[in-house]
C-alpha cells in the first residue's frame, strides 16, 4: 500500500474541514460539490471507503492521539451530535 504524503493528508483533511464548515453556513450546489470532491479524494488517499474511516486513517498517519472514546471527526462539543459527510 503506498503511504500518502504528510503535508498532502493535511492538505486534505484542511479542505475537508473547510468545506464542510462552509456548506453548514450555506448550502449550495457548489458547497455540496466541493466536499464530495474532497471526501472522494481523501478516501482514495488512505484506501478507506467512508468519511469517517478516511480521517480516522489520516490522523493515525500523521501520528494525531485521540482522547479515550472520540470518534473520527468529532470534537468534544460535537459529540452526541449526528455529523454526516
Amino acid at each position: 500500500m503506498l503511504t500518502p504524503d504528510p503535508q498532502v493528508l493535511r492538505t486534505l483533511l484542511a479542505r475537508y474541514a473547510t468545506a464542510r464548515i462552509a456548506l453548514l453556513e450555506q448550502d449550495t450546489p457548489d458547497g455540496r460539490r466541493a466536499l464530495e470532491d474532497v471526501t472522494y479524494t481523501l478516501c482514495v488517499a488512505t484506501s478507506t471507503r467512508t468519511i469517517k474511516d478516511a480521517i480516522l486513517a489520516a490522523d493515525t498517519a500523521l501520528g494525531v492521539s485521540r482522547p479515550a472514546g472520540a470518534a473520527a471527526g468529532t470534537t468534544p462539543s460535537s459529540r452526541g451530535r449526528s455529523l454526516t459527510a
